[in-house]
């Protein structure tokens, strides 16, 4: 049996795209089984009908605190009973109470080199610092706002006269590379979390992620 995959999203859903394409191969270890969003106009939701997939809403204007919502989204996803819960441009602050229920099976995509550049407008902020480099990172998620710890990194060129739309959309091709790969791993069960360690096939990952060259 494929392994039950819940996708969270805000926006357009390119990620889960990806994730949506890569699940419909016949070899794939896990099936996309729902898609909830924060915001019903969220694009997303039309690709997971698209896809066959329910797709459900769930608006956190309508609860008067993060710890209303965040229960509620448990209750709404526990429904499908999920192996594996996949943020892809889910915007919110998940709460510690959401984050330790899936603690181990909560992935999240962020679009930087992490440790650097956690939070917002990374792209922009790597062309201020004059990086060279940039890039995503896939990562565990754990209390720490994208603090847990990195299980792949993909890097792309910061070229000079670059704009952040630019870095965005090469850094995009990226994270529909390595997004459903790393989902794959887990899915197969080699990928897991302990004491608060990135492990692939038994063996604890770097700072950096798999195949790291620092």
């Amino acid at each position: 049996m494929p392994s039950r995959i819940l996708v969270l999203i805000s926006g357009s859903g390119s990620n889960l795209q990806a994730l949506l394409d890569a699940s419909g191969a016949d070899d794939y270890p896990g099936e996309v089984v729902a898609v909830v969003s924060n915001k019903a106009d969220a694009y997303g939701l039309t690709r997971a009908e698209n896809a066959g997939v329910d797709a459900i809403t769930l608006s956190h204007t309508s609860f008067d605190s993060r710890e209303a919502y965040d229960q509620a989204l448990i209750e709404k996803i526990d429904a499908y009973q999920p192996d594996l819960v996949v943020l892809a441009g889910f915007m919110r602050i998940l709460t510690p109470g959401f984050v330790q229920h899936y603690s181990g099976k909560l992935l999240n995509i962020h679009p930087s080199l992490l440790p650097k550049y956690q939070g917002l407008n990374t792209h922009q902020r790597a062309i201020d610092a004059g990086d060279k480099e940039h890039g995503v990172s896939v990562h565990f998620v754990t209390e720490e706002l994208d603090g847990g710890p990195v299980i792949l990194q993909a890097k792309v060129p910061v070229f000079p006269g670059d704009e952040a739309s630019d870095l965005a959309s090469r850094v995009h091709e990226q994270e529909h590379r390595i997004y459903p790969l790393v989902v794959k791993w887990f899915c197969q069960q080699r990928l897991c979390m302990l004491n608060d360690q990135a492990l692939l096939d038994n063996q604890a990952l770097p700072v950096s992620g798999y195949a790291s060259d620092e």
